[in-house]
């Protein structure tokens, strides 16, 4: 881990990690608190800021949005129920949290 938390390698078990430990304190879990509910869009997130690295959401959110139906690891979850998720593991992963 590095001085703000995230993990320094390209390591998605260190990131399932801190989200395993972390995301029932975010706004948009709701009554929907089964990790495994969460975790596809956390790490679309964190896949998605290292494959688009220098970019930020906005140039990039409506590809995101189009390939979450072909991300391998998806849930059935649409976009609109999992985005917030999403963004979470695309802020962490550039240093936005």
């Amino acid at each position: 881990m590095d001085k703000t938390g995230r993990s320094s390698t390209l390591d998605w078990t260190a990131e399932d990690d801190y989200w395993r430990t972390n995301y029932r304190n975010r706004p948009y879990i709701g009554s929907e608190t089964n990790y495994e509910r969460w975790q596809p869009g956390y790490r679309y997130g964190w896949e998605s800021a290292n494959r688009y690295r220098g970019k930020n959401w906005n140039e990039v959110e409506n590809d995101l949005r189009s390939g979450w139906d072909r991300f391998e690891h998806r849930s059935e979850s649409t976009w609109e129920q999992i985005k917030a998720a999403v963004r979470d593991g695309w802020d962490r992963m550039v240093g936005n949290k």
